[in-house]
Protein backbone atom coordinates (compact mmCIF):
# COMPACT_ATOMS: atom_id res chain seq x y z
CA UNK A 1 0.00 0.00 0.00
CA UNK A 2 1.25 3.56 -0.87
CA UNK A 3 0.80 6.10 1.71
CA UNK A 4 1.39 9.72 1.51
CA UNK A 5 0.81 12.62 3.83
CA UNK A 6 0.93 16.32 3.89
CA UNK A 7 -0.08 19.03 6.17
CA UNK A 8 -2.17 21.52 4.43
CA UNK A 9 -2.38 25.28 6.25
CA UNK A 10 -5.84 25.47 6.10
CA UNK A 11 -8.57 23.22 8.88
CA UNK A 12 -10.01 20.35 8.40
CA UNK A 13 -13.30 21.58 7.64
CA UNK A 14 -11.95 23.69 4.39
CA UNK A 15 -9.83 20.15 3.09
CA UNK A 16 -12.48 18.62 3.62
CA UNK A 17 -14.84 20.76 1.50
CA UNK A 18 -12.39 19.87 -1.50
CA UNK A 19 -13.10 15.94 -0.52
CA UNK A 20 -16.88 17.35 -0.62
CA UNK A 21 -17.07 18.28 -4.35
CA UNK A 22 -16.30 16.09 -6.62
CA UNK A 23 -16.41 18.51 -9.51
CA UNK A 24 -12.82 19.35 -8.68
CA UNK A 25 -11.32 15.64 -8.25
CA UNK A 26 -10.35 16.58 -11.98
CA UNK A 27 -8.42 19.28 -10.80
CA UNK A 28 -6.88 17.62 -7.90
CA UNK A 29 -6.58 13.65 -8.57
CA UNK A 30 -3.44 13.26 -10.89
CA UNK A 31 -4.53 11.03 -13.63
CA UNK A 32 -7.91 12.28 -13.76
CA UNK A 33 -8.63 14.38 -16.97
CA UNK A 34 -12.18 14.71 -16.68
CA UNK A 35 -15.45 14.45 -14.40
CA UNK A 36 -18.35 13.34 -16.17
CA UNK A 37 -20.85 13.71 -13.61
CA UNK A 38 -21.24 13.62 -9.86
CA UNK A 39 -24.07 11.94 -8.19
CA UNK A 40 -26.22 14.63 -6.44
CA UNK A 41 -25.56 12.84 -2.80
CA UNK A 42 -21.73 13.10 -3.10
CA UNK A 43 -19.84 11.91 -1.08
CA UNK A 44 -22.29 9.39 1.07
CA UNK A 45 -22.00 6.12 0.89
CA UNK A 46 -22.64 4.86 -2.17
CA UNK A 47 -23.01 8.08 -4.06
CA UNK A 48 -20.48 7.88 -7.40
CA UNK A 49 -18.35 10.41 -9.31
CA UNK A 50 -18.15 9.12 -13.02
CA UNK A 51 -14.61 10.16 -14.90
CA UNK A 52 -12.32 9.77 -17.47
CA UNK A 53 -8.51 8.80 -16.65
CA UNK A 54 -5.32 8.97 -18.92
CA UNK A 55 -4.58 10.39 -22.26
CA UNK A 56 -6.50 10.99 -25.06
CA UNK A 57 -7.03 9.19 -27.10
CA UNK A 58 -6.66 6.08 -24.20
CA UNK A 59 -8.59 7.59 -21.92
CA UNK A 60 -10.66 5.24 -20.00
CA UNK A 61 -14.01 5.93 -18.65
CA UNK A 62 -15.13 4.76 -15.07
CA UNK A 63 -16.55 5.17 -12.01
CA UNK A 64 -15.28 5.88 -8.16
CA UNK A 65 -17.86 4.69 -5.39
CA UNK A 66 -18.12 6.04 -2.16
CA UNK A 67 -17.35 3.28 0.64
CA UNK A 68 -17.11 5.16 3.92
CA UNK A 69 -17.53 8.95 4.40
CA UNK A 70 -17.04 10.71 7.79
CA UNK A 71 -16.93 14.32 7.67
CA UNK A 72 -14.22 16.04 8.23
CA UNK A 73 -12.44 13.17 9.13
CA UNK A 74 -11.90 9.87 6.57
CA UNK A 75 -13.61 9.59 3.05
CA UNK A 76 -12.81 5.65 1.37
CA UNK A 77 -13.32 5.46 -1.95
CA UNK A 78 -13.34 2.65 -4.56
CA UNK A 79 -11.74 3.77 -7.45
CA UNK A 80 -12.42 1.75 -10.41
CA UNK A 81 -10.20 2.07 -13.82
CA UNK A 82 -11.20 -1.05 -15.84
CA UNK A 83 -9.89 -2.86 -17.52
CA UNK A 84 -6.54 -2.04 -15.18
CA UNK A 85 -8.72 -2.69 -12.43
CA UNK A 86 -9.71 -0.54 -9.22
CA UNK A 87 -8.10 0.84 -5.77
CA UNK A 88 -9.32 1.57 -2.54
CA UNK A 89 -8.40 4.94 -1.80
CA UNK A 90 -8.85 5.95 2.10
CA UNK A 91 -8.90 9.93 2.81
CA UNK A 92 -7.98 10.75 6.91
CA UNK A 93 -7.57 14.51 7.88
CA UNK A 94 -6.14 15.04 11.35
CA UNK A 95 -6.34 18.15 12.98
CA UNK A 96 -2.49 19.88 13.90
CA UNK A 97 -2.58 23.00 15.50
CA UNK A 98 -4.70 26.04 14.71
CA UNK A 99 -6.02 26.04 10.88
CA UNK A 100 -3.80 23.22 9.97
CA UNK A 101 -4.50 19.62 8.61
CA UNK A 102 -2.76 16.42 8.30
CA UNK A 103 -3.85 14.67 5.63
CA UNK A 104 -2.82 10.80 4.84
CA UNK A 105 -4.06 8.90 1.66
CA UNK A 106 -3.74 5.47 1.24
CA UNK A 107 -3.80 3.35 -2.04
CA UNK A 108 -4.11 -0.33 -2.86
CA UNK A 109 -5.16 -1.82 -6.24
CA UNK A 110 -7.70 -3.97 -5.07
CA UNK A 111 -8.81 -5.70 -8.40
CA UNK A 112 -8.16 -6.61 -11.96
CA UNK A 113 -4.68 -6.76 -13.42
CA UNK A 114 -2.80 -4.05 -11.40
CA UNK A 115 -3.84 -5.93 -7.88
CA UNK A 116 -1.24 -9.06 -9.15
CA UNK A 117 1.30 -6.69 -10.41
CA UNK A 118 1.95 -5.07 -7.10
CA UNK A 119 6.17 -4.74 -6.67
CA UNK A 120 8.01 -1.61 -5.38
CA UNK A 121 8.11 -0.03 -9.06
CA UNK A 122 4.24 0.41 -8.70
CA UNK A 123 4.28 1.51 -4.88
CA UNK A 124 6.53 3.88 -5.89
CA UNK A 125 4.32 5.14 -8.47
CA UNK A 126 1.85 5.16 -6.46
CA UNK A 127 3.65 7.27 -3.64
CA UNK A 128 4.54 10.03 -6.23
CA UNK A 129 1.81 10.45 -8.13
CA UNK A 130 0.00 11.25 -4.42
CA UNK A 131 2.59 13.05 -3.80
CA UNK A 132 1.57 15.53 -6.81
CA UNK A 133 -2.00 15.15 -5.71
CA UNK A 134 -2.04 16.20 -2.14
CA UNK A 135 0.34 19.28 -3.59
CA UNK A 136 -2.60 19.87 -6.02
CA UNK A 137 -5.13 19.66 -3.32
CA UNK A 138 -3.46 21.72 -0.80
CA UNK A 139 -3.45 24.74 -3.28
CA UNK A 140 -7.17 24.06 -4.28
CA UNK A 141 -8.03 24.26 0.17
CA UNK A 142 -5.69 27.08 1.22
CA UNK A 143 -7.01 29.40 -2.09
CA UNK A 144 -10.46 28.46 -0.90
CA UNK A 145 -9.50 29.57 2.74
CA UNK A 146 -7.86 32.69 1.64
CA UNK A 147 -11.06 33.46 -0.69
CA UNK A 148 -13.44 33.10 2.57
Amino acid sequence: MAIVEKVIEAPPEQVWAVLADGWTYSDWVVGTVHVRDVDDAWPRVGSQLHHKAGPWPLSLQDSSTVLTCEPPRRLVIRAGLWPAGEAIVVFTLEEVGAGATRVRIGEDFAAGPLRWVRNKVNDLVLHQRNKETLTRLADIAKRQKADE
